[in-house]
């Protein structure tokens, strides 16, 4: 009864939430980063939420009558915000203001008027502005003069809502600590001008920054100097109505030439002195102080923005130039296989084609089948076997399998097949002991659980008619892609995988023999060393040794066989990790190959470096592209972005179609292309990250018996 008891409680009792694998945080956490660079690098280039749109409204039923008719600042802060009060310029009193700025081409020398007159003004700056021109906005203030905040994006802000206005007012102030240590009570809208023209739309603005505490800036006088109306126009704009009167003007210091703002300024500035005015701040005019110094958090949190925003605007065009590379070296290798890959198949299938003198290999062969806990598998890779049009013998190696692996074999009875027993050394000391029980000098190696079609061994061993080839890679495909997982893989050995070795043969600088089905020279191999354990790509490793050693390594698409590929991402990861790493332990174990001479200088000054950019280079940068994606989606023009991304979808699905079309595969399979392309990408950047990690750190990557199902049965025949 407490059995029962105990099992009832295990299952009410809540289960908790199982935390993201620690493998998946720094690759998720490096994409993360890398878009919020982009997006700080648009803001601080007024290209994330640059919207130019106005706003155009008549009604004027909720602005208050006194507001209306009164001064330029307007205080709808705490106490006024329910009944706001203007201000208005005292007389024989003039405050400059300076719009969009500080722009460094105007800004240094309206700065130097300024400072020749012995004046000081208002300049009303973007948080965008500011990030990019740091010394100027603490040249601004070193001068006297005060800083009012125009949003960060000088977008209207009738347009958007009370949280987009605390946001720009607020990423602004982050600018300006950051920047100059201060803050601003001074805000003035973007596209504003006399309080008169407030209305419906732009009313509720004002009051939203007076809850915030800003006294809210309009003008008296508005030169439209933007409009580059010509010197006397902007100068006669600037001159008050009636003799005394105070008045704010409206320049611009950025934002377009401005050389007539500064040619008109001096003038301005001495007709008003003439009659006996006086410049001031708003801060001056109004007995007020507008700009505050910030400290501890405020001070640290404008720092840190600062920073992050000044690192994205200098590194990211270093990652654009680094992602304009990945797209060249992308689109060259697709030119690439497509061009080589047809030269391999004129090649190969022209009727005169012959290997060597011509004559048919008939020599037996040796199959090596390393097997560890192969139970559901090794059954039907063995019948496959005993079907093979070439005489062969079967060399079995247990490698210490703790479950019915040996005695299937021994049940079997097979007549070509024999069984050698070892304590579990793993799969390269299973495939020397295969060599070293093997008859025949032509060795051809399997995995357990893969399936032959009666002609693969034929297939495989008739090049070694040539003297020069050592080994032959075989054309493995995946026999269980009907799940997704299974049909992104089939697409992945179609497409990634044979297209890529069609190219390899062409050039001479094949980098792997896939374990799953290849053949080799016995003279080949032991002049390599045989199979080692130095590297968890033990495949890639002996084909590296046999360039290395002066041998051929060539392709034998018609030597198909049929491998089971994991059926899980978890599954997935643990291989693809595994054959990353080990890529990268051969690469480095082979590299001395760059500095070698003849056939292996050859692959060193070639293969080493194909292999590096397409296998290892490329898929850990290619993240960058879809991110670049992303960003190009939601904040610059979705419309370009997606066409210059189904473009590129388009060409790849040609490449993949080209690929199913030479291997004689259905291309339904390619339907889920799109998808796979997206997931993949990121998957394999966090495998390759995560075996860089391994490999700079010293890890050592032990070998991951993936879990299989045999689900591959007798040869699969669908070309």
């Amino acid at each position: 009864m407490s059995r029962h008891r105990s099992n009832r409680q295990s299952v009410l009792r809540p289960r908790r939430l199982a935390a993201p694998p620690l493998r998946f945080f720094l690759p998720v956490t490096l994409l993360i980063t890398l878009l919020v660079l982009l997006v700080l690098r648009g803001m601080a280039n007024n290209e994330v939420f640059h919207d130019e749109r106005i706003a155009i409204s008549v009604d004027k039923t909720t602005v208050p009558r006194s507001v209306l008719d009164g001064g330029p600042v307007v205080d709808a802060r705490g106490a006024h915000n329910d009944k706001p009060v203007s201000y208005t310029i005292p007389e024989k009193t003039v405050v400059l203001s300076f719009d969009d700025g500080p722009s460094p081409q105007w800004t240094p020398k309206i700065l130097k008027v300024l400072q020749d007159h012995h004046i000081h003004a208002d300049f009303f700056v973007t948080g965008a502005m500011t990030i990019r021109n740091p010394k100027l906005i603490r040249q601004v203030i070193a001068d006297g003069n005060e800083i009012g905040v125009h949003t960060f994006t000088h977008a209207d802000m009738a347009l958007h809502s009370t949280t987009r206005l605390t946001w720009e007012l607020g990423e602004t102030q982050l600018a300006l600590a950051g920047v100059a240590g201060v803050h601003s009570s001074l805000f003035r809208p973007p596209y504003s001008s006399t309080a008169d023209a407030l209305d419906d739309w732009s009313w509720p603005v004002t009051q939203d920054a007076g809850k915030d505490g800003y006294l809210v800036s309009f003008i008296d006088k508005d030169t439209d100097d933007w409009k580059r109306p010509g010197v006397d126009a902007i100068v006669g704009a600037a001159m008050p109505k009636w003799a005394g009167q105070g008045e704010m003007i409206l320049l611009h210091d950025a934002g377009g030439n401005r050389s007539q703002t500064l040619a008109a300024l001096p003038i301005i500035i001495e007709k008003l002195q003439a009659e006996g005015y006086q410049f001031k701040t708003i801060g001056e005019a109004l007995g007020i102080r507008a700009t505050t110094p910030v400290s501890g958090y405020d001070l640290w949190a404008g720092k840190v923005f600062l920073w992050c925003t000044t690192f994205s605007v200098r590194a990211l065009p270093y990652l654009v130039v680094l992602l304009a590379v990945v797209g060249v070296l992308v689109f060259s290798r697709f030119g690439l296989m497509l061009l080589l890959s047809i030269m391999h198949v004129v090649r190969t299938r022209r009727r005169s084609f012959r290997w060597g003198d011509g004559t048919p290999v008939t020599e037996p062969a040796t199959v090596i089948v390393p097997a560890y806990n192969e139970q559901e598998c090794i059954t039907n890779t063995l019948l496959s076997l005993a079907q093979s049009r070439h005489p062969i013998e079967v060399i079995v190696v247990d490698d210490g399998s703790t479950d019915d692996t040996a005695a299937i074999v021994e049940q079997l009875a097979l007549p070509m097949v024999r069984l050698v027993r070892q304590p579990n050394s793993g799969k390269p000391a299973a495939l020397n002991t295969g060599i070293a029980h093997a008859s025949h000098d032509i060795i051809v190696m399997m995995d357990g659980d893969t399936v032959f079609e009666p002609s693969t061994v034929e297939e495989l061993v008739q090049p070694f008619a040539d003297p020069e080839v050592g080994a032959v890679a075989g054309n493995a495909k995946v026999g269980n892609r009907d799940t997704l997982i299974g049909a992104w893989q089939h697409i992945e050995y179609v497409m990634g995988f044979n297209l890529d070795r069609r190219m390899y043969d062409v050039l001479r600088c094949m980098p792997t023999i896939p374990g799953a089905v290849g053949a080799f020279r016995r003279e080949a191999l032991e002049q390599a060393g045989g199979m080692s354990d130095d590297t968890l790509a033990e495949d890639t490793d002996i084909t590296m040794a046999m360039h290395r050693g002066g041998w051929r390594v060539v392709y034998a698409e018609k030597a198909r066989a049929w491998t089971e590929a994991p059926g899980s991402m978890s599954q997935l990861w643990s291989q693809r990790y595994r054959w990353s790493y080990g890529t990268m332990q051969a690469m480095w174990k082979h590299r001395h190959a760059v500095l070698e001479r003849g056939p292996a200088g050859r692959f060193g000054r070639v293969g080493l470096p194909f292999v590096a950019l397409f296998m290892v280079v490329t898929p850990l940068l290619a993240p960058m592209i879809d991110i670049s994606m992303l960003y190009g989606v939601i904040f610059v023009d979705a419309g370009k972005t997606l066409a210059a991304w189904f473009a590129v979808m388009a060409l790849q699905g040609f490449c993949a179609w080209w690929s199913f079309r030479l291997d004689r595969e259905k291309p339904w399979h390619l339907i889920s292309l799109p998808l796979q392309q997206v997931v993949y990408r990121q998957l394999m950047y966090m495998v390759l990250l995560q075996s860089w990690i391994t490999a700079l750190t010293g890890g050592r990557l032990r070998w991951q018996k993936l879990r299989r199902t045999g689900e591959v049965g007798l040869p699969i025949q669908e070309s």
